[in-house]
């Protein structure tokens, strides 16, 4: 592990990522590849800036010529860029696969023609489809619902396959919910804890009955590097927090943390193909290389709150037209050139 691109890196997962991947003594630079569309904000990465090892190229995961040129500098990628709204995707399932799986196809053909070192494809737990019982290892059949779970379980299989066909050093990580500070405000935690500190109401589907498993995003970055480390090419691991809870629950807990009480929701319709529960089994990953969340859930989530209530200049502009792309920027930035960025 010595020079790394990370696809996505703006965004919430992604910028995370960076952070901690940046403070690695043996990594001598960390290059970002990021689109900055509406979920991808140059805020997001900070005083990552200040360090020397960071570069950040503004330019899409499927631009073959971009995307061969910085292959070629890097040693490891860490494939974070995709869609990844479900609600989203029912209207423009077109822009999911072209990101999402010929994307991950162009980044793939580079590093089989650049012979790179380790290749980290970042996934959800959601390709596995709903389980009404049990959980789902990681040779469970995958099952997807939606458009979006389906354009990202297609491009965990792309990536396998060029493992399996030209020898790339493919591992790919599974994840369940991630939450977290800097996340964008259509996920519902943020979504709902940004129109709580404003004194607005929240929707709840149906009866609040959906069941998810919580992963602090730090939890999920900690996983994801021991992969990049350690992860045995052609497999993959499943990455789980400690907590399973229904939206209704979620619910009360973030009221509860917001000051506020249940007449500030609304229960709506069901929205359609809303998966009842997902649920992973993460054993493998914890016996294989060490894997284990330290974040409390009650705890993470007083945390979460506490920083969109004290940033709201970060997500105020996002809660009101939560779509818009960020203004362009220079395609080029290292160092004290984006240091003022925070």
């Amino acid at each position: 592990m010595d020079k790394v691109l990370v696809t996505g890196g703006a965004g919430f997962i992604g910028s995370h990522f960076v952070k901690r991947i940046l403070n690695a003594e043996e990594v001598t630079q960390v290059t970002v590849l990021d689109a900055l569309t509406y979920a991808g904000h140059i805020e997001n990465l900070g005083e990552s800036f200040l360090n020397p090892k960071l570069t950040f190229v503004q330019g899409n995961v499927a631009d073959t010529d971009l995307v061969d040129q910085l292959v070629r500098a890097h040693t490891d990628i860490v494939h974070f860029a995709a869609e990844s709204h479900v609600d989203r995707s029912f209207f423009t399932a077109g822009t999911f696969l072209t990101t999402n799986v010929l994307g991950t196809q162009t980044l793939a053909d580079a590093a089989m023609r650049h012979g790179i070192e380790r290749f980290v494809h970042v996934s959800t737990d959601e390709v596995y489809g709903p389980l009404l019982e049990g959980a789902a290892a990681e040779d469970h059949p995958l099952r997807p619902t939606v458009p979006y779970a389906a354009s990202k379980a297609a491009s965990d299989l792309v990536a396998l396959s060029y493992h399996r066909t030209y020898g790339v050093p493919v591992c790919v990580t599974r994840s369940s919910n991630n939450y977290g500070p800097y996340q964008h405000p259509e996920k519902i935690i943020p979504l709902f804890v940004t129109r709580l500190l404003r004194g607005q109401p929240v929707t709840l589907h149906d009866r609040g009955q959906h069941v998810r498993n919580w992963l602090h995003v730090e939890d999920n970055c900690a996983a994801i590097e021991l992969v990049l480390r350690g992860g045995v090419p052609g497999e993959v691991y499943n990455i789980g927090g400690g907590t399973d809870l229904t939206s209704r629950a979620l619910t009360d807990e973030l009221l509860r943390i917001c000051g506020a009480d249940w007449d500030a929701v609304t229960h709506i319709p069901d929205r359609r193909c809303n998966d009842l529960r997902y649920a992973m089994d993460w054993t493998k990953i914890a016996h294989q290389l060490g894997y284990q969340p330290t974040h409390d859930l009650g705890t993470g989530l007083v945390e979460t709150v506490d920083w969109y209530r004290r940033n709201p200049d970060r997500w105020a502009p996002l809660a009101r037209n939560p779509y818009s792309p960020m203004p362009t920027v220079h395609t080029l930035a290292t160092g004290q050139e984006r240091a003022h960025v925070q």
